[in-house]
């Protein structure tokens, strides 16, 4: 008992320290993200500089808010499905807001609601119709199986790569259509911002307020019964807030991947598979991820901008493959 104590204690410190840790990191990497970019700004002369207010700190909090939601949306899909290889993107939530924003790229659709293009707009109604259609699918007897969900959410993105490239050959618009696929932060703005914020810091609050739920989760739907929770009711919450989340990122950013699968996964092999922690700290781990892979998306090949789900893509993929591999080694 008294090693359970010292052991928890111990993550818990860490915990602890990371937190701190990654809070320095991440204002350090905004500050410097704020100072780098085509056009270098001196320290003395920033605060004055058009530049900053309008282009580089909206998108600095774009990238650290959009960080945040795609990490948290990892943490919570992976543990209601308890696959550590899952990702906000295994349920066809980008699949859906692509064919959405495709849709409004082809149409060239210029209305504007709540401050935001249609652009964003289309791309998350249809990342929410998505997962709607797979949750759906899945059910069998009031019933959805992590399983059956995971296999449904990979028919529908299949489905609309269908779609998406149909609409591509129709509407020929391969080149819009293809840099927002990749993922981008070039158009952040203060309205993107304040769209943004509310779907982080509810989401952040949810995902924390289950902590308890998800950790029961872990241990399977038959111990989370005894422990008197509602597992098909948790579960269709949890996701419905991890599907929310990740649309919202993708609205205003594109397709960016790897981030939900790669930080919480991570984060877990650290601090452990307590969501109490690990959820505060997947989130400054995300914000910090985000924010340094755009400074480099944008400043390595100036004034060329490589797309940050390139970026993203160079890390993830190799990240991913090791996961793979690990977990193939651990399974013999």
């Amino acid at each position: 008992m008294k090693k359970r104590k010292k052991k928890i204690n111990k993550k818990q410190r860490i915990a602890g320290l990371a937190l701190l840790v990654l809070l320095l990191f991440l204002l350090g990497a905004m500050a410097l993200s704020l100072l780098l970019g085509s056009v270098f700004i001196s320290p003395e002369n920033l605060w004055q500089s058009e530049i900053l207010w309008q282009i580089r700190l909206p998108r600095v909090v774009l990238a650290a808010l959009v960080g945040l939601l795609l990490s948290l949306s990892g943490v919570i899909l992976q543990g209601v499905l308890r696959n550590p290889l899952a990702d906000p993107y295994i349920l066809g939530i980008s699949a859906g807001g692509a064919v959405g924003a495709a849709i409004s790229i082809a149409l060239g659709a210029q209305f504007v609601i709540f401050g935001l293009s249609s652009l964003p707009v289309t791309a998350f109604i249809f990342s929410l119709v998505a997962v709607f259609v797979v949750y759906k699918l899945s059910q069998v007897g009031g019933h959805a199986a992590p399983e059956t969900l995971i296999l449904a959410g990979v028919a529908l993105s299949a489905f609309c790569a269908a779609i998406l490239a149909l609409i591509i050959i129709v509407s020929g618009s391969l080149q819009t259509i293809y840099f927002w696929l990749l993922g981008s932060l070039a158009s952040a703005s203060w309205s993107n911002v304040i769209t943004v914020i509310p779907y982080a810091l509810i989401g952040a609050g949810i995902a924390y307020f289950f902590s308890k739920e998800l950790n029961a989760l872990l241990l399977g739907e038959e111990m989370a019964i005894t422990l008197g929770i509602e597992v098909e009711k948790t579960r269709l919450m949890l996701i419905g807030a991890a599907s929310v989340m990740t649309a919202a990122a993708v609205s205003v950013s594109g397709l960016i991947g790897f981030v939900g699968l790669i930080v919480p996964h991570w984060i877990r092999l650290i601090i452990g598979p307590n969501h109490r922690l690990l959820i505060p700290v997947s989130a400054l781990s995300g914000m910090l991820l985000m924010v340094v892979a755009d400074t480099i998306s944008r400043t390595i090949l100036s004034p060329l901008e490589i797309p940050i789900g390139i970026i993203m893509a160079l890390v993830g993929a190799p990240f991913f493959l090791y996961l793979l591999r690990r977990r193939r080694i651990r399974g013999k």
